[in-house]
């Protein structure tokens, strides 16, 4: 049922997407487009960051594939974090996907253009997987939280229902805040060809060849990234404050440690998200900082994918059990095809 609604929700977001744009017949008739520069500046660097990405690319989609299976074949990883586990394995494909391939393009070939319609899908689609994903951290610390806290009613707490309602809302509201800062995007003017100083159509580099003015645009942006960033750490902070006092409070000192390994591999990945997420915040709006903005960007659309998989594997004996049986399988059969 909830991936039926995801692809409902997709597809009728794509069709909304494609209405502002067709809409927008001033863009279209000027056929503006764009060039990401990328790292074009560093032609010594463009093979070994070929190399570099394809590998982190490749090492992403086989984990977040791998760690989708594993869930879905192991009845012992049917459990709400593991569900939720599953779709955050899904969205950090999805938004690597959005983003990656097309990096590895312009490192690639000389011709480094994307037309306005692909710049535009190209934002909404990284804008919602990466909104998406930060409410379903938040919703996987709400889980901590009943299963730290209240363990006795977890099970009837975090019901296969209200799972599905908390990962359906984090991809509906991923998608209403793409679909928001979408339409005030295709509402303003470009001319001919629009050099963008990054690899990825982020909202402030496409705002910054715009020949109108963006000020409504960038307030709006301002405010959703501000009520999203808080609103989930407030979730988030909420939940750890109440699981560590929790903990504290218990008297062996084996309860405090499996509780404490239960949250870690998540602290982590919270760690890493939003405190790459705050650096860009916190980053100056100057040509200097470009390069700086680039690599944190780099960090937190093809790096963070890949790194996730890593956090919540190592730490979990079951899945780790799972994946080897699979890999012995597969070696099995591979034998067996042999002789």
């Amino acid at each position: 049922m909830t991936r039926l609604f995801i692809q409902i929700l997709l597809q009728r977001s794509l069709n909304q997407l494609l209405y502002f744009v067709h809409r927008n017949q001033e863009n279209q008739n000027a056929a503006v487009t764009f060039i990401l520069l990328g790292f074009s500046e560093y032609p010594k660097l463009q093979i070994p960051l070929v190399l570099l990405f394809l590998t982190i690319y490749s090492v992403t989609v086989l984990g977040n594939l791998g760690m989708i299976l594993i869930i879905k074949i192991n009845p012992k990883l049917h459990t709400p974090m593991y569900y939720f586990l599953r779709h955050l394995s899904f969205v950090d494909l999805c938004y690597s996907t959005v983003v990656t391939p097309k990096l590895l393009e312009n490192l690639t070939v000389e011709d480094r253009t994307i037309s306005f319609t692909g710049c535009l899908a190209q934002f909404f689609f990284a804008c919602t997987f990466v909104v998406t994903e930060t409410f379903l951290l938040a919703v996987m610390a709400y889980d901590r939280f009943v299963a730290v806290c209240n363990p006795l009613l977890y099970t009837v707490v975090m019901s296969p229902k209200l799972c599905s309602l908390l990962v359906g809302a984090s991809y509906s509201w991923g998608t209403v805040c793409s679909l928001t800062l979408a339409y005030f995007l295709s509402e303003l003017s470009f001319r001919g060809n629009n050099i963008i100083n990054n690899f990825v159509c982020e909202h402030a580099s496409i705002v910054a060849v715009s020949c109108s003015d963006p000020h409504i645009s960038q307030e709006i942006t301002l405010a959703s990234a501000t009520f999203n960033e808080v609103s989930s750490l407030m979730i988030i902070l909420t939940s750890y404050v109440f699981i560590f006092i929790t903990v504290l409070k218990m008297p062996s000192t084996g309860g405090r440690h499996k509780a404490f390994s239960t949250c870690a591999s998540h602290l982590t990945a919270i760690t890493i998200f939003h405190g790459t997420i705050l650096f860009l915040y916190c980053v100056p709006n100057s040509r200097s900082s470009w390069l700086m903005v680039k690599v944190a960007s780099v960090f937190y659309t093809v790096v963070i994918p890949m790194l996730n998989p890593v956090i919540y594997s190592l730490r979990n004996k079951d899945v780790k059990e799972t994946a080897r049986k699979l890999v012995n399988t597969k070696l099995l059969c591979q034998q067996c095809k042999s002789a």
